[in-house]
């Protein structure tokens, strides 16, 4: 296998049937062994319905149905864990990622490359306040961590089987994954492109999901949010260590009756801090829980994805048919 390509699927079924025609367009065009993967996590619609009909024209095309919705991340995690081929894109069934760029990135990565990512030139239909929080975010994250993640940018990219091969290693609950591929490292490169508004249906990346996307990608590759809590601790004890200075000078010197507004105050402040350090504190306690519980990233409630060599040591293939 040549080629693979994984498609997340929630709630798509008014974007599927253009989205499946373009991407067999561009298969066609391809001289190369291609596999067309969708992975419907925990649909409401009829995607699956949709998935299944088209599985059934085209033996390229396969699909991997999940028990119930388990997130964007982990429906490429699986994708990527049941792909067959040398080389694999990610990409949204939104038909923001346009497919026709498919064969530059994959002509891209033959140069010598092991990921080439989708860099968003423009992002049509779009809001102002989405915009402006994507870009602080990903400028944030490039300063507070170590790893080199590309600005502006999302899933769509081709990697090489060695890079999959790397990302099973990672077996991380909270995925990240554009994260997780700057960190393995490599010869990376980019394409630009103009991303289209979304063509149908409504967006599956809410604003709560969003938020958590952005701590899973804060927490898992920056210890800053510790050090912060660390840091604001002694402040505030260097704070409170003054004030109670100058309240045994005025009590002694000036005389001045002790103030109820004033201890309020101090006491909501330092609660707040308290409460916010606790906070951070329990965001990496709950992700070290969670990888300490060991339970499997997704369950796959049926797949007509075939046993290949890269994935036959699969968990959830091999508890499927079991």
């Amino acid at each position: 296998m040549d080629l693979s390509i994984v498609i997340p699927i929630y709630n798509e079924q008014v974007n599927l049937p253009a989205l499946n025609a373009r991407v067999r367009a561009v298969l066609d065009a391809l001289p190369l062994q291609t596999e067309l993967i969708y992975v419907n996590d925990g649909s409401h619609d009829d995607s699956l319905a949709l998935i299944r009909a088209m599985a059934a024209e085209d033996p390229r095309i396969h699909f991997i149905n999940f028990s119930r919705n388990f997130g964007h991340q982990i429906a490429i995690t699986a994708g990527l864990d049941l792909s067959a081929g040398a080389t694999v894109v990610v990409m949204d069934g939104d038909l923001q990622d346009p497919p026709e760029l498919i064969p530059e990135l994959y002509a891209k990565l033959k140069e010598g490359y092991e990921v080439v990512y989708a860099k968003r030139r423009t992002r049509q239909g779009e809001s102002m306040v989405k915009l402006f929080t994507a870009k602080v975010f990903y400028r944030l994250l490039a300063r507070i961590t170590s790893v080199n993640i590309p600005l502006d940018t999302g899933d769509f990219r081709i990697v090489s089987r060695k890079v999959v091969n790397a990302l099973k290693q990672m077996p991380e609950q909270n995925k990240f994954i554009r994260g997780q591929i700057s960190w393995i490292g490599y010869r990376q490169t980019f394409l630009e492109f103009d991303r289209s508004e979304r063509a149908g249906g409504v967006p599956g990346y809410t604003y709560s999901k969003l938020i958590k996307l952005a701590l899973d990608g804060i927490t898992s590759f920056s210890d800053l949010p510790l050090r912060l809590a660390t840091i604001g601790g002694f402040v505030v004890s260097g704070a409170a260590f003054v004030v109670m200075l100058y309240a045994i000078y005025a009590h002694f010197f000036l005389r001045n009756p002790e103030g109820w507004p004033s201890l309020m105050v101090s006491i909501l402040f330092l609660g707040g801090v308290q409460l916010m350090a606790v906070g951070v504190i329990g965001e990496y306690i709950a992700r070290l829980g969670a990888n300490a519980r060991q339970r499997p990233l997704y369950i796959i409630d049926e797949t007509d994805v075939p046993v290949s060599a890269e994935n036959e040591a699969s968990p959830a293939l091999r508890a499927l048919r079991r």
